[in-house]
């Protein structure tokens, strides 16, 4: 008798991810079909890419000293918006999760709030601050704090949901009330994830922060955007090169910190209690005082970004009515003035977004894998993986889109090339860290009966990150999205020249009624995303 074929059982999570990926490809067609997406356009317009290069090339730092200044002003901007917005995320996360929510309707207004922040493109925000504050540095720490509550807030309500009830009970049975048990039970166990996604956000928000500086937010930004206005393409390369050393450092940080806490049995030996009694404090380890230093080490950097940006807290309450004013004139949105123009660029903007993750997850994918530490085959591959993403995520998704502009034309095809392979930082960092967080049990097995590194990766490493990929593709999709509508600003297509001559001109009814249909989409593409993680969970 033939012996049975193995083959893994046919789960729920199996049937999902297969349904996933097959309407995934079918409106991924559907998509580069709509939008006339085709490989000629990118080989013609090659060699303008080459001679664009050519141009910026060498790189020119004519004033030095300014450039640096705005270098560590557009640095201080990111953090202060980023501990702004992680403590606005912080409670809102308790409200928005699943498990600490005090009601469904608590949980469906928290949610609802986090998604209108990340629907509102960063842009838009700064725009609106601007007109009701004025140019400088407070509009872009604002905008970037609203915005960042989209994502830290999704990211920290998803760590509380993914939390282990047991701490909790354990607290409950104490006697101890809900903020006692929520503080003591859930904290401790979600800070690790909280810190890697707030230094992960720094990242973003400083990239953000050089795009703000385009319409008088501060920042380097403003110099870049004058390099750029000027045609001074080597200077703009210049500047470019700056940010990359930067988030490089940037990098470096976020690469020890998730080390120290991927790996707390490095921590070093426990202390022993002093008395005879047992210790009911936390044991003061390596990862616990490193992890204090550099709360501190934050809580500096933001006392010092407040004086060193003469930034008044008090300004924000002085300039609230002009916000509230400048904001109202949002409502009531008008879905009627310009007739199917509105319709066909939001499905163009759907279009740019499908397809430009469909090119980030081809790209992303094996980039990511070959930039895990555990998973490259070589150090020289690793640290080559690494550079590739920190390059891309460097440049600003904007700038990418006014290169493609130049060398293939205005339209929706160089917006879906600008986000594609802008889509490499995001992704494949995300994948990256998924790969460096899987159990070794699995490898070790494999390993044992004599597998390669082949086998290592498609039967070990690639199950166990398939979840992962998927949420963070279906992420990717939604930020995509909602940058495709920021894109559109240097007419790389979608509904974004729209939404800002809207603004630009002061038509701010019909500049909310993008803005909402843009929150119903991300809306729909969270509750898909929180659908899906459940099934494959």
């Amino acid at each position: 008798m033939d012996d049975p074929v193995l083959r893994p059982p046919l789960t729920r999570p199996v049937v999902t991810l297969w349904g996933v990926g097959l309407a995934a490809v079918a409106l991924t067609v559907i998509a580069v079909i709509s939008i006339d997406f085709g490989l000629g356009a990118l080989v013609d317009g090659f060699d303008d890419v080459v001679s664009l290069a050519e141009r910026m090339l060498p790189p020119r730092m004519p004033d030095p000293p300014r450039i640096a200044s705005l270098a560590v002003e557009t640095l201080l901007i990111a953090l202060l918006g980023t501990v702004i917005a992680t403590v606005l995320s912080a409670p809102l996360a308790f409200l928005a999760a699943r498990n600490t929510t005090p009601h469904r309707a608590v949980h469906a207004a928290a949610r609802g709030l986090i998604t209108f922040c990340r629907a509102v493109p960063d842009l838009v925000f700064a725009v609106l601050f601007v007109r009701a504050m004025g140019i400088g540095v407070l509009p872009g720490v604002l905008a970037l704090a609203l915005h960042s509550v989209g994502m830290l807030g999704k990211l920290f309500a998803d760590a509380i949901e993914q939390s282990d009830p047991g701490p909790r009970e354990a607290v409950r049975a104490t006697g101890a009330g809900p903020v006692r048990e929520l503080v003591n039970g859930v904290l401790p166990q979600v800070v690790p994830a909280w810190i890697g996604t707030f230094v992960y956000r720094i990242d973003i928000n400083l990239r953000t922060s050089v795009v703000l500086g385009f319409v008088g937010a501060g920042g380097i930004g403003f110099a870049l955007q004058d390099a750029l206005r000027g045609l001074v393409y080597p200077r703009a390369l210049g500047i470019v090169l700056v940010i990359v050393v930067i988030i490089a450092a940037l990098e470096l940080a976020s690469i020890a910190i998730r080390r120290l806490l991927l790996n707390p049995e490095s921590s070093g030996p426990k202390r022993p209690s002093a008395g005879p009694g047992p210790r009911l404090s936390p044991p003061w380890t390596v990862q616990r005082l490193s992890t204090t230093i550099a709360a501190a080490a934050v809580a500096l950097a933001t006392g010092y970004a407040l004086v060193s940006l003469r930034i008044n807290p008090l300004d924000v309450l002085w300039s609230f009515g002009d916000v509230v004013e400048v904001a109202g004139r949002l409502l009531p949105p008008d879905f009627g003035m310009v007739g199917d123009r509105l319709g066909a660029a939001i499905v163009e903007t759907l279009a740019i977004g499908m397809v430009a993750t469909a090119i980030g997850v081809l790209l992303s994918v094996p980039i990511g894998l070959l930039a895990a530490r555990n998973v490259a085959p070589h150090p020289a591959v690793y640290w080559a993986a690494r550079s590739v993403v920190l390059v891309v995520r460097a440049i600003p998704e904007l700038i990418l889109a006014v290169v493609f502009v130049a060398a293939i034309g205005l339209g929706p095809i160089a917006g879906a090339c600008a986000l594609g392979l802008g889509s490499i930082g995001l992704l494949g960092k995300l994948v990256a860290d998924a790969a460096e967080e899987v159990d070794p049990g699995p490898r070790a097995a494999v390993r044992s009966v004599g597998g390669g590194w082949w086998q290592e990766l498609f039967s070990a490493v690639l199950p166990q990150t398939v979840p992962s990929v998927v949420g963070s593709s279906l992420y990717l999709l939604d930020v995509n999205i909602r940058t495709s509508t920021v894109l559109g600003i240097v007419g790389a297509g979608g509904v974004g020249f729209l939404l800002f001559e809207a603004v630009r001109t002061l038509n701010f009814e019909f500049a909310g009624a993008i803005i909402a249909i843009i929150f119903v989409i991300v809306y729909l593409i969270e509750r898909l995303s929180g659908w899906i993680r459940a099934q494959v969970m």
